[in-house]
């Protein structure tokens, strides 16, 4: 009978808390966790071991090594120069091209950290889609999918496999999971998904217009006006900042034309001369009353273009925010791009709703998506401090760092170690990640832009959360249900542990599609070893053991997150550059995360047979 004691029913609250947490955003992932951590220590489920024991992980350390790797690899432009190959080696041939480039995508996400194959390969995507004429909705959210399913290749592809297989090590005398165990039912999700993203979700997917230019994507052409100076006007011999006219009115000055030069510069303390042309930032509904206070000429025959929008000395940038990106949390007037980089953010586009008003005042998010105007020759600049990902092609070339050559061969070889046992994966990584240091091929600093800190708090803080569930008996309570279910059932065992495998393989990637898939590798490991041992026990004439095929359908579930665009980081990257909306993740994955969970209960038991 299912009993619920004080410090389970304990538990099973401030995890329903963390959850709603997790769903809602209401505050960071990692302060959720850390919050939750917190919770558990004041009702004495674990204790202060147990809630730091995550920061001394295999897992963590492993993840944390692997992210210097990528940035060294990342660093050295190998994989900017293997996308502009992939441009040119398809030709005009657009389902090869696409086929190759999927592949392509998948593999190298099977060896680095998905989102930085993403976002190195995002730029590409557009720019196939431009040479193809094809609406970059067809494509983008495909390329999402194979950097997950890509990612079911090895070990180290993502981040749940390296915590299941910590968890393995740690519970069980069971040998943990070799480099390429994953790869036979890996190739099947790869091969089923490429197909599926080249021939079934183009038809599912929308074609939504391609627009002609960034200003009309951004409707900015309603938002930007321009203002000539009349010789009457007040603000002849003035400032912006003299006038106070900020006080009544929140609107922006981009630049001011004069003789046909444009200034962008310190423009809020810049004395307006007559004939100045302003062009200016400001809502519709104040225009009006902004020209008759002033004295203005609004020059409201002129629809601006791309083109007048950039000059000569200017470009239109699109720069998306990227997971471990110093910006996240300000806000443009902290980060002080126009001093900075002489450019100016016109616009914020979050999760397909754009924002206009009070640019200045809004805290970046991951995946944000701004327009930016700036000087052609700063681009390179904004790019290479990691803040944005510049969603255009820019000059493509090796960049020869200290022993760069080094940067793009240690990964296979650390790989190649591992996979003969030679040494840990762990062991590997971090030897990797100090010989890159100590030879200079990548600083201090790099290390610390690297380290996706988010991630690694969020991980070493849910560890505690395994633990818990074991301290307090929910582990034993959750597997009851199951057992009770499967229980009732009149058939072989062997057929009973299929269900299982199929049942554990759902739960994950449900619960993956709304939370953290770390957080549900974590909460799912330990039932999974419970259920190992009741079979065993249970079945004592037949030499069972369904531990790893238990653990495998756990990882291969939490890389199954199709259906929402908050199921998998991938998936919001793509959000604001493709256009999507909500429905379109669920109407495109849905299929696709049933197809996957059909193959997987069928190859699992096969490839993880459950007799010893």
């Amino acid at each position: 009978m299912l009993e619920l004691d004080p410090q389970l029913l304990q538990f099973m609250i401030i995890i329903v808390l963390m959850i709603i947490s997790f769903v809602f955003e209401i505050v960071p992932m990692e302060v959720t966790a850390l919050g939750t951590v917190g919770l558990l220590l004041i009702c004495n489920i674990i204790t202060i071991d147990e809630a730091i024991s995550g920061f001394s992980n295999k897992a963590v350390i492993t993840i944390g090594a692997i992210f210097i790797i990528s940035k060294a690899l990342v660093k050295t432009g190998f994989l900017e120069v293997l996308s502009n190959y992939l441009y040119k080696f398809g030709g005009n041939s657009k389902w090869l091209t696409f086929s190759i480039f999927f592949i392509t995508t998948a593999i190298i996400s099977g060896f680095l950290n998905n989102t930085a194959a993403v976002a190195i390969f995002i730029p590409l995507a557009l720019k196939l889609c431009q040479k193809f004429h094809i609406s970059p909705t067809k494509i983008l959210l495909p390329l999402s999918y194979a950097a997950i399913f890509g990612g079911t290749l090895t070990l180290i592809g993502t981040s749940t496999n390296l915590i299941v297989n910590s968890f393995l090590e740690n519970h069980s005398s069971i040998e943990p999971f070799k480099m390429f165990e994953f790869t036979k039912l890996g190739a099947i999700f790869c091969f089923i998904g490429i197909f599926y993203n080249l021939f079934i979700s183009k038809w599912i997917l929308p074609s939504r217009a391609i627009t002609s230019s960034l200003t009309q994507k951004y409707h900015m052409s309603t938002y930007l006006t321009e203002f000539k100076i009349e010789k009457d006007s007040k603000l002849v011999g003035k400032s912006i900042a003299d006038f106070k006219v900020k006080d009544k009115y929140e609107f922006d000055v981009v630049k001011i034309i004069r003789n046909k030069i444009d200034l962008t510069i310190a423009l809020n303390d810049t004395i307006i001369r007559q004939n100045d042309v302003m062009l200016i930032q400001i809502n519709v509904k104040d225009i009006l009353n902004f020209k008759k206070d002033l004295g203005l000429l609004l020059l409201s025959d002129i629809k601006l273009s791309q083109n007048q929008l950039t000059g000569n000395n200017h470009v239109l940038v699109e720069g998306l925010v990227p997971q471990n990106s110093t910006i996240i949390g300000k806000t443009l007037s902290q980060l002080n791009y126009r001093e900075m980089y002489n450019s100016f953010v016109l616009a914020i586009s979050r999760q397909s709703e754009l924002l206009r008003d009070k640019v200045a005042h809004i805290r970046l998010r991951f995946s944000d998506t701004l327009l930016i105007m700036i000087p052609k020759d700063k681009v390179e600049s904004i790019r290479e401090k990691n803040e944005l990902i510049i969603l255009e092609e820019l000059d493509i070339h090796l960049r020869y760092e200290r022993y760069w050559w080094l940067s793009i061969l240690l990964l296979p070889v650390v790989m190649l170690l591992a996979s003969f046992q030679i040494i840990s994966i762990t062991e590997g990584a971090m030897l990797a990640a100090i010989l890159l240091l100590v030879l200079k091929s990548i600083s201090m600093t790099d290390v610390y832009e690297a380290i996706n800190w988010p991630v690694i708090f969020l991980i070493a803080l849910l560890i505690p959360i395994g633990t818990a569930m074991e301290n307090t008996g929910a582990a034993n309570f959750l597997s009851d249900f199951i057992i009770i279910f499967v229980e009732e059932m009149n058939i072989d065992p062997q057929l009973k542990i299929n269900y299982v495998i199929s049942i554990l393989y759902f739960i994950t990637f449900i619960t993956s599609a709304f939370i953290s898939n770390a957080a549900v590798a974590i909460i799912l490991s330990p039932l999974a070893i419970l259920l190992s041992n009741h079979f065993q026990i249970t079945n004592p004439d037949i030499a069972l053991d369904p531990t790893r095929a238990f653990l495998m359908s756990i990882c291969f579930g939490a890389s199954a997150s199709f259906m929402t665009p908050i199921g998998y980081q991938t998936n919001l990257m793509v959000f604001g550059p493709g256009q999507y909306k909500f429905k379109d993740f669920l109407i495109v994955g849905f299929p696709l995360t049933i197809i996957f969970w059909l193959v997987a209960s069928y190859f699992i038991p096969i490839y993880w047979p459950i007799l010893r």
